[in-house]
């Protein structure tokens, strides 16, 4: 997509802190990290969500975020990757976060805020869900 800021990155229109880059993937420096190491991986196919994505583009994304993790000897960090505005979106490119987390002030903060279910609820849900793999 022309007016996609990734696009643009793998072009080379916008330049990057290139780490790594492939046939399928790219990978660079975040330029608003949210700590030190914070990086971007992502395919060079655009789509928008990861579905848009086709598998063999995908093959290679963890293998590339695993040689961040060891290249900035992270032993903390989280592995991130959001599909839709009301999931943290912000860039409709698919794209992966590898951000260490070196203490508990940088880095990423989660909240995980579990919803309580019952075991009939989740039996029918799990029949659904493995109905459509």
């Amino acid at each position: 997509m022309a007016a996609c800021i990734f696009c643009k990155i793998v072009k080379g229109d916008i330049p990057s802190f290139k780490l790594f880059e492939s046939d399928k993937v790219f990978a660079f420096l975040d330029i608003n990290p949210l700590s030190k190491g914070h990086a971007l991986v992502i395919p060079k196919h655009h789509g928008e969500k990861l579905t848009d994505i086709p598998d063999d583009a995908l093959a290679e994304i963890l293998p590339v975020v695993k040689k961040l993790v060891t290249a900035t000897r992270a032993e903390n960090y989280n592995v991130l990757q959001n599909n839709g505005r009301i999931a943290h979106q912000e860039v409709d490119h698919v794209h992966f976060h590898m951000i260490p987390k070196p203490n508990a002030t940088e880095g990423l903060g989660v909240g995980w805020p579990q919803q309580t279910t019952d075991m009939d609820s989740l039996k029918a849900l799990f029949a659904d869900i493995k109905s459509r793999m």
